[in-house]
């Protein structure tokens, strides 16, 4: 098999949706599903375009997406990662909208159909929703009113999975993920997109669902892969930083504030995958030398505050050292 095969069944011309789905050495049952979630949606098969992205599995899963007829487009690549693989989708993507979707996971139709609503007669740039560790999800959201993506990361914190976005095509522009990360490709990809939108509604519908599962990378704890995801976050966090004082005021403050939150995760991370006082302290220092640390002085939110106070002592962080991973076990 060539390194690179595609499979289009059928022609469609501008559908309302392009879904990007990427697949990688998963259950296919778990593609099968999440492509049974696309088409259980009140679009037409004319509004929707559905390209599933084969990452390079040893095996293809493609005998077993036949009996979804033309419905889909399949495409097989090398193995370069969910970055490459989404990149891929863009390129070929014919949809006014797009949504990305793991092969892994699914959206929850019945509350993604409120999420469509909004781009159809609320003309969003983008719809912002939320995802559920479970598919009974609630059926009663609240929406905002319609605000740039530069308002909102000015108040408000954002949800880092591109999955949680439903965006307009045209508004992405050049816009790509950075390929090669492995861990957390998102976080830098998404508050970009969001400065581009000047039409934002985000809404408390949780329409996709997160599958939690030990074959996702998130679950690898091995020393290689906790030094790789870490690694991976301060390099997205050191270029936003950067980007950050490239922008217009208002631009700049909105990526600061992001810096800000993701800075503090990496801490967090930091205490709960690595569990040791003294690489807390090598990776505050590395923080440091990127001026990073302290946290920033603003009150975004009141966790935000009271890690910062934390984090700017030895005591302080020796609290947290002992505190956070016990709330995560009474959790």
């Amino acid at each position: 098999m060539q390194s690179q095969q595609a499979l289009t069944q059928g022609t469609q011309a501008q559908p309302l949706v392009t879904f990007i789905l990427t697949y990688y050495e998963q259950p296919v049952v778990m593609l099968t599903k999440c492509i049974e979630s696309i088409l259980a949606l009140s679009l037409r098969p004319s509004e929707r375009e559905i390209i599933v992205i084969d990452d390079g599995s040893a095996t293809s899963p493609l005998n077993d997406l036949l009996r979804f007829g033309d419905a889909y487009v399949y495409l097989r690549t090398a193995n370069g990662g969910v970055s490459t693989a989404r990149n891929r989708g863009l390129q070929i993507a014919n949809g006014q909208y797009i949504q990305f979707v793991d092969g892994d996971d699914m959206l929850i139709s019945n509350v993604y159909e409120h999420c469509l609503d909004i781009a159809r007669y609320g003309k969003a740039d983008m719809v912002m929703f939320d995802f559920s560790h479970s598919t009974e999800a609630d059926t009663e959201y609240n929406d905002s009113t319609p605000m740039t993506g530069s308002e909102l990361m000015r108040t408000q914190n954002i949800q880092g999975t591109a999955c949680c976005y439903l965006f307009k095509r045209s508004i992405i522009g050049d816009l790509r993920f950075t390929p090669g990360t492995k861990y957390g490709e998102d976080e830098e990809f998404t508050p970009l997109l969001l400065l581009r939108a000047t039409k934002i509604v985000r809404t408390t519908a949780k329409a996709y669902y997160y599958r939690k599962h030990s074959g996702s990378a998130i679950s690898d704890t091995t020393p290689q892969a906790v030094d790789r995801r870490l690694n991976d976050n301060l390099h997205t966090i050191k270029n936003l930083s950067t980007l950050a004082d490239t922008l217009p005021p208002e631009e700049r403050v909105a990526l600061q504030r992001r810096v800000a939150q993701l800075t503090m995760d990496y801490i967090y991370n930091t205490i709960m995958l690595k569990h040791d006082a003294r690489q807390l302290e090598v990776h505050i220092a590395k923080l440091r030398e990127l001026g990073l640390f302290p946290l920033p002085n603003r009150e975004y939110t009141t966790k935000y505050k009271w890690f910062r106070r934390l984090t700017n002592s030895r005591s302080g962080l020796k609290i947290l050292l002992q505190a956070l991973p016990l709330l995560k076990k009474e959790r």
